[in-house]
C-alpha cells in the first residue's frame, strides 16, 4: 500500500505539471513586442505592404522594352516528294515612346497606394497597442480587484464568526446574524465575478498576442502616472497632421487623381517603336536549305477612335470615386477631432478622480496607523485592526482604479494623435 501511494504521489508531481496551463510574465512592453510581432492582422497589412511594393516594380516595366524571342521547327511529311524540316528564328522588341500619360500615372497610383497600405499598417498597430494596453490593465486590475474580494470574504467571515459567537452568548440578535450571512454571500457573488472577470480579460489578452488558451499571462506592473499637460489645440492639429487615417485619405485621394489620369490616357494617343529579326531555312525543291535573315524597325501610332464609350465611362467612374476619397478624407478628420476631444475630456475627468481619491487614501492610511498604535496597546481588538487595514485597501483600490482610468484615456489620446510607431 505504501508503494502505491508513493507511485501516485510521484505520478501527480511528473504528470500535473505538464497538464497545468503555463504561466507566462509579462510586462506592458514584452506585451506590445509579442503583439507586433504575431498579431495576424498586423501580419496580413504586412503583406499588403509588400504587395503594393510588387506593383510599382509592375507599373514601372512600361518604362523599359519589351524583348520576345521565338524560335519555331516544324516538319512537312508527304506533301512533297522528300519529307523535310524548316527551322524559324524570330527577336523582337518594343518600347513605348507615349502611352497618353498613363505610364507615369500607373506609377504615381501604385506608389499612393502603397501610403495608403502603410497607413493601414500603421493605424492596426495603433489598434493593437491600444487593445493589448487595455487587456493588459483591464487583467492587472481584475487581478487587484480578485484579491481586494478575497480580503474582504475573509473580514467578512471573520464578523460572521464574532456575531455568531455574540449570538450564543445572548448579545447579538438572530437579526444581526442573518444580516451578516447575507453580506457574506454578497461578498462571495463579488469574488466570483472578479474570479471571471480575470478570465475574461486574460482571454482577450490572449487572443492579442495569439497565445494558446492554456497560457496564462501573468501582469508584472503597477499602477502610475505623470501627469502631462496638454494645449488642446495644439494637440489636436499634431492628431489631425500624424493619424494613419488621414495619411490613408489622403494617399486615396492622391491615388484617385491619378486613375483619372489612367482613364484618360485609354483615348489618347500611344506611340511605340519596334524592331522585328527573322531568319529561316530556305525551302527548294521540297528540301531546306541555306538561311536568310531580315529585321525590320518601325514606329507606330495609335489613337483609338471610337471604343464604343467604354474611356469615356473609365473616366466617369474615377471621377466619382475621387469624390468619394476627397469625402472621406474630410469625414476622417471629423472623425478624428471627435475622438481626441473625448480622449482628451477622460484623461482630465480621471485626473480629477485620482485628485478625490487620493484625499480618501490619506484619511484612511492615517486610520490605519491609528488602529495600529492602538492594536500594540491592547485597545483594539484583532478584528478592528483586520477593518482598518481592509478600507485603506479599498481606498487603495480605488485610486488604483482612477489611475486605471487615468492609463487607459491617456492610451486612447495617444492612439488619437497618431501614436509613436
Amino acid at each position: 500500500m505504501k508503494k502505491i501511494t508513493t507511485f501516485l504521489i510521484f505520478f501527480m508531481l511528473l504528470i500535473c505539471p505538464m497538464a497545468m496551463a503555463e504561466e507566462v510574465s509579462l510586462t506592458i512592453d514584452n506585451a506590445i513586442a509579442i503583439a507586433m510581432r504575431d498579431n495576424r492582422d498586423i501580419l496580413l497589412k504586412s503583406e499588403d505592404v509588400k504587395k503594393a511594393k510588387s506593383a510599382i516594380k509592375e507599373a514601372r516595366a512600361s518604362l523599359y522594352p519589351s524583348v520576345d524571342l521565338t524560335s519555331t521547327w516544324s516538319r512537312n511529311n508527304g506533301y512533297y516528294s522528300k519529307d523535310f524540316s524548316t527551322f524559324n528564328y524570330q527577336a523582337g522588341a518594343k518600347q513605348y515612346l507615349y502611352k497618353g500619360g498613363k505610364t507615369i500615372n500607373s506609377i504615381k497610383y501604385n506608389e499612393y497606394n502603397l501610403e495608403a497600405d502603410q497607413a493601414r499598417l500603421d493605424k492596426i498597430k495603433l489598434e493593437t497597442i491600444l487593445g493589448v494596453k487595455k487587456s493588459f490593465y483591464t487583467l492587472l486590475l481584475a487581478n487587484q480587484y480578485a484579491e481586494l474580494n478575497k480580503n474582504i470574504l475573509k473580514n467578512t467571515k471573520g464578523h460572521l464568526d464574532f456575531i455568531e459567537a455574540r449570538y450564543k452568548s445572548g448579545l447579538a440578535s438572530e437579526s444581526d446574524v442573518l444580516q451578516i450571512k447575507s453580506s457574506l454571500d454578497s461578498v462571495k457573488q463579488a469574488y466570483e465575478n472578479a474570479l471571471n472577470q480575470i478570465e475574461s480579460s486574460a482571454a482577450l489578452l490572449n487572443n492579442y498576442l495569439y497565445l494558446d488558451n492554456d497560457v496564462s499571462v501573468i501582469p508584472e506592473g503597477e499602477f502610475s502616472y505623470t501627469e502631462e499637460e496638454l494645449i488642446f489645440d495644439q494637440a489636436l492639429l499634431h492628431s489631425l497632421n500624424n493619424r494613419p487615417e488621414i495619411k490613408q485619405y489622403e494617399a486615396q485621394y492622391k491615388a484617385a487623381e491619378k486613375a483619372v489620369g489612367m482613364a484618360k490616357a485609354d483615348n489618347r494617343l500611344s506611340v511605340y517603336a519596334s524592331w522585328d529579326y527573322y531568319n529561316r531555312s530556305n525551302i527548294a525543291m521540297g528540301t531546306s536549305k541555306n538561311w536568310n535573315d531580315n529585321n525590320i524597325i518601325g514606329i507606330t501610332f495609335s489613337w483609338p477612335v471610337f471604343d464604343g464609350w467604354a474611356a469615356k465611362s473609365k473616366i466617369e467612374q474615377s471621377i466619382v470615386d475621387l469624390k468619394e476619397a476627397d469625402i472621406m478624407r474630410q469625414k476622417a478628420a471629423g472623425d478624428i477631432a471627435l475622438e481626441f476631444k473625448n480622449a482628451y475630456i477622460g484623461l482630465k475627468n480621471a485626473i480629477v478622480k485620482i485628485d478625490s481619491t487620493e484625499s480618501d487614501l490619506k484619511v484612511y492610511n492615517d486610520n490605519m496607523a491609528s488602529v495600529k498604535e492602538k492594536f500594540k496597546q491592547g485597545i483594539a481588538s484583532s478584528l478592528d485592526l483586520d477593518d482598518a487595514i481592509l478600507k485603506y485597501s479599498v481606498s487603495k483600490f480605488n485610486k488604483d482604479n482612477a489611475v486605471y482610468d487615468y492609463v487607459i484615456a491617456k492610451s486612447s489620446l495617444d492612439k488619437a494623435m497618431g501614436g509613436d510607431l
